[in-house]
């Protein structure tokens, strides 16, 4: 019976994520209200409050979960720049199809304003990128002259600007193209030539998007 009751509160807290994340993602924490979260989640607020105290706490829970993208690493065999190559089209995945990945992502980068600056999150990225990227110059794949730590802050500024734009230009949908001029345009400036075709700036095939149908 316990268990029953356990997973049925799981249930229900799932479904307020699931709602915050809808109406974070069209309104943004601002234009957001408890009342909305409790609409598109179909529970009520007593069961909203239950589980989560304040619209500030289900905010950092959605967001904490754009950390967990480094959890996964260790069981990467020999991390390193296809692995980051591998990441950012992961994330445009996740960005065109999941609205928790999205609501996230919005909210780290409102919260990451001018208004309430947290470099929590871009400091978690940036790390997650050096961690692989530091053993990919160790075998060679990356020019022993860069700087890990500052090509690491770059992709991650990069990144996301290029999902920023790609969002207001084309409601994402080029955003695996834009992804893929980045390691295009970055690839012969941080890799030796005899190296680069090891790399795909598309991902790899198990990453890469499908093809649009015709």
């Amino acid at each position: 019976m316990a268990r029953a009751r356990q997973e049925r509160a799981e249930i229900t807290r799932q479904a307020i994520l699931d709602g915050a994340a809808t109406a974070f993602d069209l309104g943004g924490f601002e234009g957001t209200s408890l009342s909305d979260v409790v609409k598109h989640a179909g529970v009520t607020k007593g069961a909203l409050y239950f589980h989560f105290p304040s619209k500030e706490a289900l905010a950092r829970t959605l967001m904490d979960e754009q950390f967990q993208v480094s959890e996964h690493l260790p069981a990467v065999e020999n991390p390193g720049l296809q692995t980051v190559i591998d990441l950012t089209h992961q994330m445009a995945h996740g960005l065109r199809t999941d609205v928790r990945i999205r609501a996230g992502i919005r909210l780290v980068i409102e919260f990451g304003s001018f208004t309430h600056p947290d470099p929590t999150p871009y400091d978690a990225w940036i790390d997650t990128c050096r961690s692989c990227l530091t053993p990919a110059q160790q075998r060679g794949d990356i020019h022993p002259s860069l700087d890990v730590r500052d090509l690491s802050t770059l992709l991650v500024g990069a990144f996301t600007g290029i999902q920023v734009t790609s969002h207001v230009r084309t409601r994402r949908e080029d955003l695996h193209t834009r992804v893929a001029d980045l390691w295009n345009f970055l690839l012969p400036a941080i890799v030796p030539p005899q190296r680069i075709t090891r790399f795909h700036p598309t991902g790899t095939p198990e990453t890469a998007p499908p093809a649009p149908a015709h």
